[in-house]
């Protein structure tokens, strides 16, 4: 699998700092967080590098896999951003947090994340603004912001407890409880598991399909699933009644459906 490194001044365009990196293939973008030697922790810098890509992300690109360069994913947040912090200056910082992973998960196109050794803290609360998540072997989860006296603040309170239950995030904050990548997965952090290295190409194979998708299909699935299941019972059915027609209606849409009745398109069968 050849992928080609955008150049220098694509790259500044893109607003990434040196602690990202992005190399396209076709439609697919992989980016890379590039701290190895902080087990890839989330710094200013490359949060708001992470806002500046989803905002816009490079033109034909129809889905993003996010990983980790080295042995790990992320290890959170960097500590060392946050030891002069007020109160005040810690609720901009969330809120910055906040507004970076917003544009990941209601964003412009799908993001898979590709999760091996560490996935703690900030780490995870990343991971879970992704819409497909694949586990590596070596992956590990833990929220140790009890031990640190301090608190998640880039999302993890709302995303995190609808992975796995409120109770659950709850004992990993308060007992420091670190889960592997088994574990995990069946509790719902991952949605694939896979062998030591595998984890790349399963998220390309992944991405490829997910590109070939009716665009606003894709659209539907990240922006409107998530609130018709925040919604009330009514409410869902009525936004999910409007989407369903929005969606059925574009034609792209019209072209598969009239593909799929002439025999054109594959049929749905076991693996």
């Amino acid at each position: 699998m050849r992928l080609d490194p955008v150049d220098r001044h694509t790259a500044a365009n893109l607003g990434l700092p040196p602690t990202l990196s992005v190399s396209i293939e076709g439609d697919i973008a992989v980016l890379k967080l590039q701290r190895v030697e902080k087990r890839n922790a989330l710094d200013n810098v490359t949060v708001l590098g992470l806002q500046a890509f989803f905002l816009n992300p490079p033109t034909g690109v129809r889905a993003v896999v996010l990983d980790g360069e080295g042995e790990h994913f992320s290890a959170g947040l960097d500590l060392s951003a946050t030891q002069e912090l007020s109160s005040t200056d810690g609720v901009f910082h969330s809120r910055m947090w906040h507004e970076s992973f917003r544009h990941i998960q209601f964003g412009k196109v799908p993001v898979i994340s590709v999760l091996h050794g560490a996935v703690i803290g900030g780490g995870l609360e990343l991971a879970a603004s992704t819409h497909v998540r694949v586990a590596e072997a070596s992956a590990f989860y833990a929220l140790p912001e009890g031990q640190r006296g301090i608190f998640v603040g880039g999302g993890g309170s709302v995303r995190i407890p609808k992975l796995i239950g409120t109770a659950r995030m709850m004992d990993m904050m308060l007992t420091g409880r670190v889960y592997n990548a088994e574990e995990g997965h069946t509790l719902g952090l991952s949605q694939y598991l896979v062998g030591p290295g595998e984890g790349m190409a399963k998220a390309m194979e992944l991405a490829q399909k997910i590109a070939a998708n009716a665009p606003m299909t894709n659209f539907a699935v990240m922006h409107a699933l998530p609130r018709i299941a925040d919604s009330s019972p009514e409410a869902g059915y009525m936004m999910e009644a409007m989407i369903s027609s929005i969606a059925q209606a574009d034609i792209e849409a019209k072209t598969r459906i009239k593909d799929f009745l002439e025999k054109r398109a594959g049929k749905v069968g076991k693996k």
